[in-house]
């Protein structure tokens, strides 16, 4: 059997973490993708407490794409069995303006770190990734406009991401390339990322990372696809 190694960005905590434990959890080996050597550490210790097989962490700040190519040279040196790509880390922007009132460095920040970087993380790895008939996942939202929640710059930012994987989808099947990507949207979940959060409809980590590993793990093609796990639904 191929042994299973996955780079999930933003593993030391939120979602990335979560994903990280139940992908661990099924068998696969994890790096943890991080910019914060003190967060990585944390949480490599408490995988490995749980038995998941970490061979370490790599340091990535998709802001920088020096740091980003840096973490690619390193991934290919260090983990030429990897098979999987999960982009997961992510900015939010600023979420308490709205569109127009939202500054143009917000909206470049939030690009630069959401969709720009994670391209060119990307990108870097794909030829590792079709090499060893990899996939790609994207952790994103829809490019459809909410009603109930559309802060500009993140939605931005992932609608370029989800362009992304449609184009890269596309091309893989067009190439007859052995690579997949695909989106998934956890729906909502109380992160950091929106400040803990909580409301009816929200899940926790747990309940995101369990069902994104099973996902990954249920032996289809989802090539092209943009699968919700628990799509945003109006409150009564």
């Amino acid at each position: 059997m191929r042994e299973k190694t996955v780079l999930v960005t933003g593993a030391n905590k939120g979602i990335g973490f979560g994903i990280a434990k139940y992908l661990g959890l099924s068998g696969w080996k994890v790096i943890i993708g991080a910019r914060d050597e003190e967060r990585a550490e944390k949480a490599i210790s408490e995988l490995k407490s749980l038995g998941i097989d970490v061979p370490g962490w790599v340091n990535i700040e998709l802001a920088d794409l020096a740091s980003v190519q840096q973490a690619a040279n390193e991934v290919n040196e260090k983990y030429p069995e990897l098979t999987l790509l999960v982009n997961n880390a992510g900015i939010p922007g600023d979420m308490s303006v709205d569109g127009g009132h939202t500054e143009l460095s917000d909206i470049k920040e939030t690009i630069d770190v959401n969709f720009i970087g994670t391209f060119a993380l990307t990108k870097e790895l794909l030829p590792l990734l079709e090499k060893n008939s990899g996939r790609i996942v994207n952790v994103t939202v829809p490019s459809e406009i909410s009603p109930y929640w559309h802060p500009l710059a993140y939605v931005a930012s992932k609608a370029a991401q989800n362009a992304m994987m449609g184009v890269m989808a596309m091309e893989f099947v067009q190439g007859n390339k052995p690579v997949e990507i695909f989106s998934v949207h956890p729906g909502p979940t109380t992160t950091d990322l929106n400040g803990n959060m909580s409301l009816p409809g929200f899940h926790d980590i747990e309940t995101v990372g369990s069902k994104m590993a099973q996902l990954i793990n249920d032996g289809n093609s989802h090539q092209g696809e943009f699968i919700e796990l628990y799509p945003i639904v109006k409150e009564d």
